[in-house]
Formats: C-alpha cells, sequence, structure tokens
C-alpha cells in the first residue's frame, strides 16, 4: 500500500496553474508588478469576470444631491436609510450613558447611608432609572428626525439645512403634543434650533 502511494506522489506533478503560461516570467518581483502602471484587468483569473474593465465606486461632494448628502457627516453615510440606522442607534447609546452618569452621581449624592451596599444598591437603582429613560427619548426623537427628514428631502428633491429645520420643529412638537399646545411648540422650537445648530454648523466642526 505504502508502494503504491508513492508511486501515485512520483507520477503526480503539481504546478502552478496561470490563466495565460505566456504571461508567466520567473523573473517578475512584486515590485516589478507594483510598479506597471500599465494594468490589464483581464489578465486576472478569467472567474473573476474583469475582462470588461473596473468599476469604481465615487462619493460626490455635492451636498445638495440625493445620493450623496451624507458624505461630510461624522459616519458615512448612503442616504437617509444608513442616517436613520446609525443615527438612532447612536443618539440612543448617547442618551444612555449620559442618563446612567447622571444616575450614578445622583445615586452617590442621595444615598441615604454611608455603609457600601446601600450606597451600590441606590446608585443601581438610579442609574437603571435614569439611563434607559433617557436613552429610549433621545432614540425615539433620532428615529423620528431622521425619518421626517428624509421624507422631506425625497419631497423637495434635495437635502439642506432647510429640511434638518423643518424636521426638528416637527419632531419636536410631535414628541411633546399629548402634553398640550404650549409643550408641544416649546418643544418644536427647540428641536428646530439645535437642529438648525447642526444643520448650518457641522461643516465647520467636521
Amino acid at each position: 500500500m505504502s508502494q503504491h502511494i508513492n508511486n501515485i506522489e512520483e507520477e503526480e506533478t503539481f504546478a502552478p496553474i496561470y490563466a495565460n503560461q505566456e504571461d508567466f516570467n520567473p523573473s517578475d518581483t512584486v515590485s516589478s508588478f507594483l510598479s506597471n502602471t500599465a494594468y490589464d484587468p483581464s489578465r486576472l483569473h478569467p472567474l473573476a469576470g474583469l475582462g470588461g474593465g473596473l468599476d469604481y465606486i465615487s462619493l460626490d461632494d455635492d451636498a445638495g444631491a440625493l445620493g450623496s448628502h451624507g458624505s461630510a457627516g461624522i459616519l458615512p453615510s448612503r442616504g437617509w436609510s444608513d442616517d436613520l440606522t446609525y443615527g438612532t442607534g447612536l443618539t440612543y447609546i448617547t442618551g444612555l450613558g449620559m442618563g446612567g452618569a447622571f444616575g450614578m452621581y445622583e445615586g452617590l449624592k442621595s444615598s441615604p447611608s454611608p455603609a457600601l451596599k446601600i450606597r451600590v444598591n441606590t446608585v443601581l437603582n438610579s442609574m437603571t432609572r435614569r439611563g434607559p429613560f433617557l436613552g429610549n427619548s433621545a432614540g425615539v426623537l433620532a428615529l423620528m428626525y431622521n425619518g421626517i427628514n428624509g421624507a422631506i428631502a425625497r419631497g423637495r428633491g434635495q437635502y439642506d439645512p432647510v429640511n434638518s429645520v423643518v424636521a426638528g420643529a416637527v419632531t419636536g412638537a410631535v414628541f411633546k403634543s399629548t402634553a398640550g399646545l404650549r409643550a408641544a411648540g416649546s418643544a418644536g422650537g427647540i428641536c428646530a434650533v439645535l437642529a438648525g445648530i447642526w444643520a448650518f454648523g457641522k461643516d465647520k466642526i467636521l
């Protein structure tokens, strides 16, 4: 049996397979390959399907175009769906962290006893009360804002700061609509101002 295996190993030859044997040059090095500016994609393996050339994805810096409005944000964005996903998640996590930090401070300050167990219990209660509340509220606001902003942009055919201001006003008003007209108007004004500051100032900040 071992003799049969040895015979097979002696008969089999393992050689590299090239798309075109004439393209193989034993003297080629990595440097020479990388320095070759006349790159021909058709020389790659046929299964790559690049015989017709390479396609490149380019980002347009025009902020008014529908397909490129997110190129100047904190995170790369391909449109309102990315803003809806990343913006809502990032805002929720930020609100959750800020609420938890405030709850920790509140718990340490208002502990009824200097005993360690009681202080830890007070801190945990405050963190679990403040953190989720602020995180959920911020996440809902971000979800509403990004959805309304995308809808307005689709309707107008362009992305600009006006969309952000209007979306902020509508978001704040709807979020506080159950508290009365006065509270809804105040919340809408505050959210519109914050959205305007972000829309007009993000290019200078980033």
